[in-house]
């Protein structure tokens, strides 16, 4: 056990008070409470007791329902992740997460910048871990599992933080490097120079680097504790530590003994060749490592709930890095994807057809099963983008596999140029998986799912994309002379769209001629005002009008996302009541994500936030019943939204707000959010309105690009159109006139 200084600063550089985190239903962390002053504390526990949510959490990855976090004395939950980088947070983030394509030195030379005054330089990171020096012209992809890890750590290091929060950063090292690591944590230690939190879950690194170590237990800090009496208490490791064991569990009993004997019996299987030799075969006639041995301790009820929680987590969003441009997203080469595993021959059918039009075609695998495919692109690769990599592809859980795979296919298709269509075929499995990645291209490039479920509700499936669903009539299941006709039809509307796309060069041609278009957002209780500025602006700008219901929303945002738009007027938020009440028509947690990521001229305003939306009066929830309510139709009944409901909308709203580094300005009505609230109307509530603007008006930080404004006049009135259109122009360039 290392010593360590005993001087303590005044403020403590991390403190976090009672907070509270969740996935959907899922309650991650309960009232976490930790405070690091200095030095090393080690935070212990088992899979899925929410150590890696407390870290994401803490840098900003993901939100935090409430509670505070203070580093350095300074707030930090309503931060985006790069503002808490600069205030001296450094991430070591578990599954290393280096780019393949750089190699050892730009990854240094990146995360390193210009700075001359940097106490941890690319020479010291060589110095302090040699095998670097010596691989530094290798690429990512080239690296080991440990020389990744210590690629990770060195670029954490780089930004010279207060506090450095690693997520496992042991995990997967030979244990010579684990005991660099472990000796460098506690050299960091002694001389002071940051704060570090480590989640580990090697016990002798977390009681060795620390004098302190929190035992996290379902989402709570279930003690704090010496490091040196927890290292020698082997008893207390096993009852607080052991893997998916809690101390309240009774003994294993002869039952559970013998159930566990016959799993591991399963495990392995000797069949007889006709020869009369001995073959292992493994399961589902797939081989495999053999990495998840059953035993006493794999409780399905945890790996369930670690599953729902992943499933649950933020994602990466790749559009935040390396976006290509539109221009560079046509091309004319066609994929045909799916799992070719299963959907082979129909999938080459399908190549075939686009082949013999003259159309470059590539092949892209999409199974889960492991087997070998004559795909042009197969499994293994598309499953190497996702985060965790293609171990959280390939399991024994084929729920989790697709939808791992799913989400490895967006990140692979998010980095392809040259795209003249993407075409699949298959059930809901394979629809899962091929939408997956139409959902993430650009609006235009030409998109088409042969499905079995083309007929029901594809809501799921399309999003707010463009894609075509073509019925299958019969399952895609064999060639036929059904399945033969509607898989030729399919690839040949694939090629008349990819015949009539413009190249790259006429693309840019036709935008620069186009008028610049602006995506509007309406509901039918703010339509006047939509009218009355569209009516303003049609001369000079393609006004794109969209529905506000939930799908509405988010299709205007993947038309920001595609650079497709030059501007939002964003004046029917109403999308935001679903979300956090429960409604029909709900928007995603990305809501105004376009915004953020674009940086495009926002003009925003609280449409419609007097109400949520439901069904026919008898569908609406019975924790409802006694509220207020306009019947629209038979089909939708209005419930207007309440004082406590407003102010949330306004805080939810306005931490997006605060995310956005484009212009911005959002537009307050003091006189009715839509026409059911304007005086002597049923849903007219001056004081739910007020809570909504105060909520905004005091969460929202103002900039010199970041407005909110007060408007006395009812939101479908024309002073408050006047101002809209004002508020377009102050953010708007200015429009050259043509001819």
């Amino acid at each position: 056990m290392a010593e360590r200084p005993s001087g303590k600063p005044t403020r403590a550089i991390l403190k976090i008070d009672d907070l509270q985190v969740f996935y959907g239903e899922s309650h991650a962390l309960q009232g976490v409470s930790l405070t690091l002053e200095s030095g090393v504390l080690s935070v212990v526990g088992r899979n899925g007791m929410g150590k890696s949510t407390l870290c994401n959490t803490i840098v900003g990855l993901k939100r935090a329902k409430s509670g505070s976090i203070r580093v350095d004395g300074r707030e930090i939950t309503s931060l985006e992740p790069h503002e808490i980088h600069r205030l001296g947070v450094g991430y070591v983030p578990q599954g290393r997460r280096v780019w393949p394509s750089l190699t050892v030195d730009e990854h240094l030379r990146l995360a390193g910048g210009i700075r001359r005054d940097a106490s941890w330089t690319v020479e010291r990171v060589y110095q302090t871990f040699p095998r670097l020096a010596e691989r530094r012209t290798n690429g990512g992809s080239q690296l080991s599992g440990g020389e990744q890890q210590m690629l990770a750590i060195s670029r954490a290091l780089l930004s010279d933080p207060k506090l450095l929060v690693m997520d496992e950063p042991t995990e997967g090292l030979a244990p010579i490097i684990v005991d660099q690591v472990e000796q460098m944590l506690v050299d960091l230690a002694a001389e002071g120079e940051m704060a570090v939190l480590v989640i580990e879950q090697n016990i002798g690194v977390a009681t060795a680097v620390s004098d302190q170590v929190a035992i996290m237990v379902n989402g709570r800090i279930n003690r704090l504790m010496d490091a040196k009496a927890l290292a020698a208490d082997r008893e207390l490791q096993q009852r607080l530590l052991g893997v998916g064991r809690h101390a309240e569990e009774a003994p294993v009993t002869p039952a559970e003994a013998a159930q566990a004997k016959q799993q591991l019996a399963e495990v392995y299987r000797v069949d007889r060749t006709a020869d009369g030799s001995a073959e292992t075969m493994p399961r589902n006639g797939v081989y495999r490592p053999v990495t998840d041995l059953p035993n006493r301790w794999n409780v399905p009820v945890t790996e369930m709930r670690q599953a729902a929680v992943d499933k649950a987590a933020p994602q990466d969003d790749l559009k935040k890095v390396f976006a290509i441009p539109f221009a560079e997203r046509i091309g004319r080469t066609v994929l045909v994807v799916g799992t070719f595993d299963t959907k082979g021959k129909e999938l080459r059918f399908v190549a075939d057809r686009l082949k013999s039009l003259g159309l470059p075609v590539r092949t892209v695998d999409l199974s889960t099963s492991g087997k070998p495919t004559s795909a042009d692109v197969p499994a293994m690769q598309v499953a190497g983008m996702h985060v965790r990599g293609s171990s959280a592809v390939f399991t024994n859980d084929r729920g989790g596999s697709v939808s791992a795979m799913a989400d490895a296919f967006a990140r692979w298709i998010e980095r392809e140029p040259r795209i003249g269509g993407v075409i699949s075929a298959g059930g809901s499995g394979g629809t899962t998986l091929a939408t997956a990645g139409m959902r993430v291209l650009p609006v235009g490039i030409p998109k088409l799912m042969v499905s079995t479920v083309a007929a029901g509700d594809v809501a799921k499936y399309v999003g707010g994309a463009d894609i075509m669903m073509f019925h299958s009539v019969a399952d895609v299941q064999g060639l036929n002379s059904i399945t033969e006709a509607v898989l030729s039809n399919a690839a040949h509307a694939m090629a008349g769209m990819v015949a009539q796309l413009p190249n790259a060069a006429a693309w840019e041609a036709r935008r620069k001629l186009a008028r610049p278009a602006v995506g509007i957002t309406m509901f039918g209780v703010t339509t006047p005002l939509v009218q009355a500025v569209t009516k303003h602006l049609e001369a000079d700008y393609d006004c794109l009008v969209f529905h506000a219901t939930g799908i509405g929303g988010r299709a205007m945002e993947n038309l920001g996302d595609s650079r497709l738009l030059s501007a939002f007027l964003d004046l029917t938020t109403t999308e935001v009541a679903d979300m956090i009440v429960g409604g029909v028509f709900p928007a995603t947690d990305d809501r105004f994500g376009a915004a953020i990521r674009t940086g495009l001229p926002y003009v925003g305003s609280t449409g419609a936030l007097d109400m949520v939306n439901f069904g026919p009066r008898d569908s609406v929830p019975e924790k409802f019943r006694s509220r207020k309510f306009v019947i629209h139709n038979p089909n939708v009944s209005l419930m207007r939204t309440t004082r406590d409901e407003n102010r949330a909308f306004g805080e939810w709203i306005g931490a997006r707000l605060n995310a956005m580094n484009g212009p911005v300005r959002f537009l307050l009505p003091e006189g009715g959010v839509s026409m059911l609230d304007a005086p002597g109307q049923p849903f007219h509530d001056p004081e739910a309105d007020n809570a909504l603007f105060e909520a905004l008006e005091k969460t929202v930080r103002r900039t010199p690009l970041r407005h909110v404004e007060r408007v006395r006049a009812n939101i479908n009135d024309t002073p408050f159109v006047d101002a809209v259109i004002n508020a377009f122009h102050a953010i708007t360039p200015k429009l050259q006139r043509r001819a």
